[in-house]
C-alpha cells in the first residue's frame, strides 16, 4: 500500500486497519448463527437442546411470534411459554399441517389443540396445494420459529415431545442479520397472499 502510495501515513494505514476492524465485529454481531442439537451427545461440540432454543425463541417475543410445524401435540412447555407470550400482547401465528378431516396428510388435528389453548392466537393452514405430475400433493413439512423478524430458530423437529427429548433433531439459530427478517417477511406474505388460510 506504501509502495503504491508513499504519502499515506502510518497512522492514517492504522486508523484504516482499526476501522475494518471494528466494522467486522459489527457485522458479526448483527448476525449469529448457532447450532442446536437434540440427541446423542458426543462430547466433542457443545450445542444446545432443541426445547431450550424454541423456548428461548417464544420468550424473547416482544411483538410477533410466528411458528410453523408439520404437527404438533404433547407439547406442555411450548403451549405454557405461548400462552405467556398472548399476556405480552405478542400476535403469535401458527401454520401447521391440516389433519386428513380437512384435507391434508395427519390423523391428529393439531390446530384445535392451539386453538383451544390459544383462542387469540391466529392458526393458518396450505388450504389450495398443487397437485405434482406424479400425484403427490404437497404438505406444510418445514418447521420454524421467528421472533419479532429478528430471531429465527430453523429446525428439523416438529412440535412433539419426542422431537425435543428423544429424536436425533437438527436445527440453527440465527440471531439478527437478514435471515431471520426475509423469513418474516416470507410466513406473513405467505397470509396476505392467501396461500394460506386462517383457519
Amino acid at each position: 500500500m506504501w509502495e503504491k502510495n508513499p504519502n499515506i501515513l502510518p497512522l492514517e494505514v492504522a486508523a484504516a486497519l482499526r476501522g475494518a476492524s471494528v466494522a467486522a465485529a459489527t457485522m458479526r454481531k448483527r448476525e449469529a448463527v448457532e447450532m442446536v442439537w437434540t440427541g446423542p451427545h458426543t462430547g466433542l461440540v457443545g450445542s444446545r437442546h432443541t426445547e431450550q432454543v424454541l423456548l428461548e425463541v417464544i420468550k424473547s417475543a416482544q411483538n410477533r411470534l410466528f411458528i410453523v410445524s408439520f404437527v404438533a401435540y404433547n407439547i406442555d412447555s411450548v403451549l405454557l411459554a405461548m400462552r405467556e407470550a398472548m399476556g405480552r400482547n405478542v400476535k403469535i401465528d401458527i401454520l401447521f399441517e391440516s389433519s386428513k378431516n380437512h384435507g391434508g396428510k395427519i390423523d391428529i388435528d393439531s390446530m384445535e389443540t392451539f386453538k383451544s389453548f390459544l383462542p387469540s392466537a391466529n392458526t393458518y393452514s396450505w388450504v389450495v396445494k398443487q397437485e405434482s405430475v406424479n400425484g403427490y400433493i404437497g404438505a406444510v413439512h418445514a418447521k420454524c420459529a421467528v421472533a419479532d423478524g429478528s430471531l429465527a430458530f430453523i429446525t428439523s423437529a416438529n412440535l412433539t415431545k419426542a422431537a425435543m427429548e428423544n429424536n436425533m433433531e437438527l436445527g440453527v439459530l440465527i440471531r439478527g442479520g437478514n435471515i431471520p427478517n426475509e423469513l418474516d417477511r416470507h410466513l406473513n406474505a405467505l397470509v396476505s397472499t392467501k396461500i394460506i388460510r386462517k383457519i
